[in-house]
């Protein structure tokens, strides 16, 4: 009889030791969760507090659009800054087979020729170039590039954002270019910002008023070292900068205040503006 007895005390020790263990895990995960609550108050507090700043910061940053990223810069800069002007850019649309296209010299050749059409001319990628030297310069992100205007070979005139990414291919760019042409501007996805847009002629009405214009042509008789003609010019004025983004051909302008050529040999309007840009950096010190 005393065997079962003790037995038995021993099993009620040892249920009451594993009761007692349980008790303090509850008592330590209770403790732990009060602890998480604290932390999560405390993070609250912190983050109640650093809100407003980071509100400020979120209004400085720029949003991404599909297709058309937004580059961010300085645009908020005062200091004097430069503009574009691409003239006679071969962007022209029509309906090959079933479909709308921007007409090229490459895919295009044979329908150019039966209308009567030189394919040399059609050349939408001189434009496309010029824009990804202008947009990807230092000057641009540096927010010193106040505007970029477009002026078609059939006199469609639009205006391109400085802070918009070109597409990085050829085929994505004539995607953006015939939607534009067509609807007239492109605007931001959850923004009511039109990154690029047709506007109406002349350009000059867009230009500022104290600004000087200069054009540029390896026909001009006016030779210049490129560095030496932007650091002449007033620290106080924007410039205008007004390249032909054709194949052949000079552009022709009335509202040019000088007309000079930068090389003794024909230059592409890529290379023209990486001169351009170059220049402009090292006047304004930017690296």
């Amino acid at each position: 009889m005393l065997r079962p007895c003790g037995i038995k005390g021993q099993k009620r020790k040892k249920r009451e030791e594993r009761y007692d263990k349980e008790e303090d895990e509850v008592e330590a995960e209770e403790q732990s969760i009060e602890r998480a609550k604290r932390a999560m108050v405390e993070e609250k507090e912190m983050a109640m507090e650093t809100s407003g700043k980071e509100e400020e910061e979120l209004e400085g940053q720029t949003h991404e659009m599909a297709g058309i990223p937004i580059v961010p810069s300085d645009l908020k800069t005062k200091k004097p800054g430069l503009i574009f002007v691409l003239e006679r850019a071969s962007l022209e649309v029509a309906k090959v087979g079933k479909s709308y296209q921007i007409l090229n010299s490459d895919d295009h050749a044979n329908f150019l020729r039966k209308n009567n059409k030189n394919p040399a001319d059609y050349r939408p990628d001189i434009v496309y170039q010029a824009l990804l030297s202008i947009l990807d310069s230092p000057v641009n992100k540096a927010g010193r590039l106040r505007a970029v205007y477009v002026k078609t070979d059939k006199g469609v005139l639009f205006e391109v954002k400085p802070h918009v990414r070109i597409p990085r291919t050829y085929k994505r760019f004539a995607g953006i270019m015939l939607q534009l042409l067509q609807q007239l501007s492109i605007t931001a996805v959850g923004k009511r910002e039109k990154l690029l847009r047709v506007i109406k002629n002349p350009v000059t009405q867009y230009l500022p008023v104290n600004s000087r214009k200069i054009g540029f042509s390896y026909s001009s008789e006016k030779l210049v070292k490129m560095n030496k003609y932007v650091a002449a010019v007033s620290d106080d004025v924007d410039i205008v900068f007004v390249v032909g983004a054709m194949a052949l051909g000079k552009i022709d302008c009335d509202y040019i205040d000088d007309f000079i050529a930068i090389s003794g040999y024909p230059l592409s309007a890529a290379w023209c503006i990486s001169r351009i840009c170059e220049a402009v950096a090292d006047k304004w010190d930017v690296l």
